[in-house]
C-alpha cells in the first residue's frame, strides 16, 4: 500500500534536518531504501525544492532539531529512572519484609 504524500514529505523534511533513514525507518516503521528515494525523487524535483524551503524557516528547523534532541534526552532519562525504580523496588522487598517480632 502506498505512503501518503503527507507521510513521504514528513520524511523528507526530516530527512533535510539531519536524521538519517535508518533512524526514521526504526521509528516508524517502513524501510530506509524507501525513504532515501523519496529523498532523491524529491531533491530532483524542481517543484519540492521551492515548496521544502518555504514550508520551515531556518529558526525553526533549528527549533524543532532542538526540541527532538531534548525529546531523546528526556526519553533516555525517563527510562534509567524506570529502571532504577524497578531495582530499587526489588531491591526494597528483599530488605524490608515484615517480621513476626512486631
Amino acid at each position: 500500500m502506498p505512503y501518503p504524500a503527507a507521510f513521504r514529505q514528513q520524511m523528507i523534511e526530516l530527512v533535510q534536518l539531519g536524521k538519517s533513514a535508518n533512524e526514521l525507518a526504526q521509528e516508524f516503521g517502513c524501510y530506509a531504501k524507501t525513504i532515501k528515494k523519496w529523498v532523491t525523487q524529491a531533491s530532483t524535483t524542481p517543484a519540492h525544492t521551492a515548496l521544502s524551503t518555504t514550508s520551515l524557516s531556518t529558526a525553526e528547523r533549528e527549533e524543532l532539531s532542538r526540541l527532538r534532541r531534548q525529546v531523546r534526552q528526556l526519553q533516555m532519562e525517563r527510562d534509567i529512572l524506570a529502571k532504577a525504580t524497578a531495582w530499587f523496588a526489588a531491591k526494597g522487598e528483599k530488605m524490608f519484609t515484615p517480621s513476626s517480632s512486631f
